[in-house]
């Protein structure tokens, strides 16, 4: 460590209130993923929505957040840390405002697709800036498992928030709460993080790499999305799906002969990134799409408001919580392959008795021992998954190493939805109440079986991958 490392090192220890910031940009960016579902209904009456529609007041975030990733995570690299974070949280506070505002269709779901953007330069930004802040080893896990207990809490608090909003206030609160929330985000982190270091010599940004992985990518997304409903034989999804597959070639052509890529190769020998890009996706497959369904089940199944619907996800915010600080003081006991195995076989037992207590006369107490298993599982394997993803990467990568690792959550959490809607039969908010129940049940045991399945990979992955 040089001298100047050493005199930053104690300061680096020393951010509390630059973790708060990168605490909350993290809840905001998990909260908008989920907030809109409980006023989804609202949203379809209000502004004349059909029915397969309203979908992509979801699915537009999905889709450009995903695509988009990679770029912000390199942008984050080249451009600056805190230049990247205050810049996107300004843009979230914007598109926020336009959004409470919207009375057309279509401006709501391009306001969702310019959030989706916010969301895909502000993440890796705050990623790149915790784990650059905060040494890794203890002092970055337990920051990591701060800021993982906001994220990871956010996906299940969102539906709390937002039947409270919704059931207080009417659809557009949920995206006018974001405008003073994320615009105080921007000023706090450009008044707490360090000034972005100038760099050496000209600034390489690869626009060739960056323009074919977003294109490819942000229609791949597309065609995850779209093909459940539209059909994989459709015109729509066989030519989104073509010209993602010619636009990624040309991504690997470019990529190797860039003198400066947008993913490094050394980055893709990285056995410990890979390895956590493979759980990052597990997890967005499965950990992150069970909320859908639970939001079918209480509305559909049992009648509640969006206001009950959002009180029924309080106890499974908090659970996932404690999670994440178990997760966190795991990995100094037991290891990290240990420790993101007993998280997914906890969310693999949370699962099946999640399963096994689902009935139209059952009350929400009977949920509560899945609840609990699933939370504390997923709260343990969101923090993991981060620390794993972090470790061993130069401080110049940890940019775009985010940006790899959050490209895999997205695109498994659009792969994962597709296929356990499909396979519970194509449940939805129409769907009849038997086949519905028994569809919810479904998409339960297959996660369960997806999590067991990760469970035993990540016990025998080889030493070497550094999970």
């Amino acid at each position: 460590m040089s001298v100047t490392e050493q005199a930053r090192a104690p300061h680096r220890q020393r951010l509390g209130l630059p973790l708060l910031v990168l605490a909350a940009a993290q809840l905001v960016i998990s909260l908008d993923y989920s907030i809109v579902y409980v006023a989804l209904p609202g949203i379809g009456q209000r502004l004349g929505f059909s029915d397969p529609d309203l979908q992509w007041v979801v699915s537009a975030y999905v889709v450009t957040t995903g695509g988009f990733l990679l770029l912000g995570g390199r942008a984050a690299d080249l451009l600056g840390r805190r230049r990247v974070f205050v810049a996107a949280a300004l843009l979230y506070s914007a598109s926020s405002l336009v959004g409470g505002l919207a009375r057309e269709p279509w401006l709501l779901i391009a306001v969702r697709a310019l959030q989706g953007i916010g969301g895909s330069l502000l993440f890796p930004a705050t990623l790149a800036l915790l784990t650059t802040l905060y040494e890794e080893g203890p002092v970055r896990n337990r920051a990591l498992a701060v800021w993982g207990a906001a994220g990871a809490g956010g996906l299940c608090f969102g539906s709390l928030l937002g039947g409270v909003l919704v059931d207080a206030f009417g659809w557009p609160s949920v995206f006018l709460v974001n405008v003073p929330v994320a615009a105080a985000i921007a000023l706090a982190g450009r008044a707490l993080f360090p000034a972005d270091a100038v760099r050496s010599g000209a600034r390489r940004f690869d626009a060739a790499g960056a323009l074919t992985a977003t294109g490819g990518l942000t229609l791949l997304v597309f065609v995850l999305v779209h093909a459940p409903a539209a059909g994989l034989l459709s015109p729509g999804t066989l030519a989104a799906a073509t010209a993602s597959a010619v636009l990624l070639a040309l991504f690997a052509v470019v990529e190797r002969r860039s003198r400066d890529p947008l993913v490094p190769g050394r980055l893709l020998a990285h056995r410990g990134l890979i390895a956590a890009m493979g759980v990052t996706a597990l997890f967005s497959a499965t950990f992150s799409s069970l909320p859908y369904f639970l939001t079918l089940y209480f509305q559909r199944v049992h009648g509640y408001s969006a206001l009950a619907t959002g009180f029924a996800f309080l106890v499974p915010a908090v659970v996932v919580a404690v999670g994440t600080q178990a997760g966190e003081r795991s990995v100094g006991a037991f290891g990290m392959r240990r420790m993101l195995a007993g998280g997914l076989g906890l969310g693999t037992a949370g699962a099946v008795a999640l399963a096994l207590a689902l009935g139209s006369d059952r009350g929400y107490p009977v949920l509560l021992p899945g609840i609990v298993l699933l939370g504390i599982g997923q709260g343990a394997a969101w923090t993991g998954m981060w620390i794993a993803a972090s470790s061993g990467v130069a401080p110049g990568d940890q940019g775009v190493a985010s940006g790899l690792a959050s490209t895999t959550l997205q695109i498994g959490g659009a792969v994962g939805l597709a296929l356990l809607v499909a396979v519970s039969g194509g449940v939805g908010q129409a769907s009849p109440g038997g086949a519905l129940l028994d569809g919810i049940r479904t998409a339960f045991l297959v996660s369960a079986a997806a999590l067991a399945c990760g469970a035993l990979a990540t016990l025998t992955v080889r030493r070497s991958a550094r999970i």
